[in-house]
């Protein structure tokens, strides 16, 4: 699968994580930044990761910042994006199982490298069930 990534300077090193996590499942990874700790705008990022899903360059994206709750306000204001904030595997696997998610958003202050990589593990490799799931999908 082809996942695009992208984080603002409080996510960097989460992301440097995730990264060779998600290569080393045999993903291909597009690289959107940010690149340094300097400081910069993080609606940025969630825009280029957001509009590489909708136009199916990537099939999910991952955006990083500190609590990842700026990151998931904005990957939810683009149609056709089902960005969900996961702090904990259940509701990682939850939202690809029953939401179909297709961003996955992470705060780097929040959860621990150890438990963020645990995370990234079961939201990609966890498949949507579809049915009554689809419905209510199609509903919004």
């Amino acid at each position: 699968m082809k996942i695009s990534i992208g984080c603002d300077h409080g996510g960097i090193s989460l992301k440097d994580e995730i990264v060779p996590l998600l290569q080393q499942l045999g993903h291909t990874v597009d690289d959107r930044g940010c690149f340094s700790t300097e400081s910069v705008d993080y609606p940025d990022f969630a825009k280029a990761v957001c509009a590489q899903v909708q136009n199916s360059t990537c099939e999910r994206g991952i955006l990083i910042c500190g609590t990842g709750v700026g990151m998931s306000m904005v990957a939810n204001r683009f149609e056709g994006i089902r960005a969900a904030l996961c702090n904990e595997l259940f509701t990682a696997r939850m939202s690809r199982e029953h939401n179909d998610a297709n961003v996955l958003c992470l705060g780097a202050r929040v959860v621990g490298p150890g438990l963020a990589v645990e995370i990234v593990r079961a939201w990609v490799s966890t498949e949507f069930a579809g049915g009554r799931h689809q419905r209510r999908i199609d509903m919004f």
